[in-house]
Order: C-alpha cells, then structure tokens, then sequence
C-alpha cells in the first residue's frame, strides 16, 4: 500500500507505524500510549496505525514487568509488532545486575522467573528493518563480541570508542553504516534524549525538535521530513510525559504526552 502525507499540513493519510523505546516496565505509560490509536483526532492526523514497532528495554527499572509484557502480548494480537531486544531486557535474562533499579523494582523483576513472558524477550532480534529504515535499540555497528559493544549498548556520541557504559559511535559512523547496507535512516532509543540529525550536501546537521501542541488531543509534537538520510533517536515511553513517534517513512513525527 502507498503512504503519503498531506505535505501542507503534515498529516498523514493511509496507514502508519507506531514507535516507542525505553518503557521500563511502566504498563500505565505505555498503556496511555497505544491508547491513542483510538482517538479520532489522533487518526485524523497520522492515519490508521498498522504496524507498532519496541526498539528495546521493555524490563528494568519500573515496577510493572508483569503487567507490561503482557500489554504487548495483548498488543501484538491487534497490530503488527515489531519488537527488539533492548540492554535491559538481556540482562534481566541473563541475571546480568545493571544499574537503575531498586529493590522494589529487582522484587517485581523476580516475579517473571520462569515465566513465558520472559522466556519470549529471549527470542528477539537486535534490529529490524521496515521501509529503507534500520530500527535498533542502541547503535548499527558491529564492533565486537564484548557486551557493552553489542547493538543494544552502543550509544550515539561525537566521540567514539569503547566505553563501560556502552560503545561510543558518531552521527558519521551511522550513516557510513547505513550507506553500506543501502538503507536511509536509523532510528533508535536507548539514551532517553530525543535527537534528529540528517545528511545534506554531504554534511551531517542537526535538526532542532521544537515541541508545539497538538489541537484536541493531549500531545506536544514536531514533525521531521525524511526526504534526506536521517537519525532519529526518541525519548523514553515511560513517567507521567511518555515519548513516542509516528511514521509512514516520509515524515516523522516527535510525540510527547502532555
């Protein structure tokens, strides 16, 4: 099916893709999230949305583990789900301690030992690709056997190299990558920092994201054309102001509850 957008406005017409990252086991954010998919006035300017994308770190941190897997169970029976593997999520597998939780958290991470909600995350790929867009947690690279190399550490940087919280690659690294790979975009989540930044002209830029409200619904937003080579990183779906984005590959848009 072709996607287009009313360009005037930045609509979206025909169907589009959801995308969050980072819930952190908070069921409510997330929750309030796909919720939106039902709002008439949120239809009315992304389109009917088809295809709902996790780039990672469902577990850890929150106190919801439980109640969030089986809300992308649920979700994943109504849409087509896309779901990565986030460093969170293999370390909660793996018995791997990470820091950010507390007790409290750690005890209801415990109730999913054994559980065939977590016995599925271990399942999950590291990276998808949808359109000419390369979806991942953390970063595109492969640069060793090492955890903190792997996709789902790595971090966007203007410094690259090793480091203990994660594999350092730059904007130039990324769509080095993806020129090889003959794709266009990468998008990502993993460092709960909204970012945008595009090559033009062979120089890499970055693209301001200023926030505006959204008429009728309860949502802050600005819009990104993709007709250049882009990174878009999203903020984290989780807290009392989750992050989120819509895409149809042309636009995207950087969403905030509000």
């Amino acid at each position: 099916m072709r996607r287009t957008f009313k360009r005037e406005v930045g609509e979206i017409t025909g169907v589009a893709v959801l995308v969050f990252s980072d819930v952190h086991a908070d069921a409510e954010a997330l929750s309030r999230v796909v919720a939106l998919r039902e709002k008439p006035g949120f239809t009315r300017i992304f389109g009917r949305v088809d295809t709902v994308v996790n780039l990672g770190d469902l577990l850890g941190r929150g106190y919801a583990p439980v109640e969030t897997l089986s809300l992308v169970e649920h979700l994943a029976e109504e849409v087509t789900f896309v779901s990565l593997l986030g460093n969170h999520d293999h370390a909660c597998i793996h018995g791997i301690p990470v820091s950010g939780s507390d007790a409290r958290s750690e005890a209801a991470h415990r109730r999913l030992v054994g559980s065939p909600l977590l016995a599925a995350l271990s399942h999950l790929p590291v990276e998808a690709v949808l359109d000419a867009t390369l979806f991942v947690h953390g970063g595109p690279l492969r640069v060793g056997d090492g955890l903190t190399e792997r996709p789902f550490w790595q971090r966007l940087s203007r410094v690259p190299g090793p480091d203990y919280a994660g594999y350092r690659y730059t904007p130039q690294m990324a769509f080095a990558e993806l020129e090889r790979r003959g794709l266009s975009h990468l998008c990502c989540g993993h460092q709960h920092a909204p970012l945008c930044c595009q090559k033009r002209d062979g120089r890499v830029v970055s693209v301001p994201l200023n926030l505006e409200p959204l008429p009728g619904l309860p949502l802050i937003g600005t819009c990104t054309d993709l007709s250049v080579p882009s990174i878009t990183r999203l903020g984290a779906c989780t807290g009392q102001n989750p992050e989120f984005a819509v895409t149809d590959f042309r636009r995207f848009w950087y969403l905030r509850l509000w």
